[in-house]
């Protein structure tokens, strides 16, 4: 079993940044890959970006590549999605997910384990 908390999520202006962060339960978590997906209103879930127990692969959405980074650290448990440059297009509900096979969270958008998800808002 595993419990994620997201957090990190506000409003800022378009250009700027933000950090999510996301904390993660349970013994195992360098087994799991870790990912961050998200959803506007209206609008179906997207995968934005997931990353390796052991963070050699990483895999990120078009639309984001260039402006956002996602890290982990094994020893906090915790996953990080650096967001810059942002847009009124990055506004979004995000949620960080684990799944032992990054395969399924990137190419197949699926996960066995969803935190609760930040709200990120961002002003034209």
């Amino acid at each position: 079993q595993v419990q994620l908390v997201e957090s990190g999520g506000g409003l800022v202006q378009a250009g700027g940044s933000l950090r999510l962060s996301c904390a993660a339960s349970g013994r195992t978590f360098s087994s799991y890959a870790l990912g961050w997906f998200r959803q506007a209103p209206g609008k179906e879930r997207e995968f934005v970006a997931a990353i390796s127990g052991s963070g050699g692969t990483i895999y990120l959405a078009d639309s984001v590549k260039g402006r956002f980074t996602i890290s982990r650290d094994n020893a906090k448990n915790t996953v990080y999605l650096q967001m810059n440059s942002l847009k009124p297009e990055d506004t979004a509900v995000y949620y960080c997910t684990a799944d032992p096979n990054i395969i399924r969270v990137a190419l197949q958008g699926r996960s066995d384990y969803w935190g609760q998800g930040t709200q990120v808002t961002v002003s034209s």
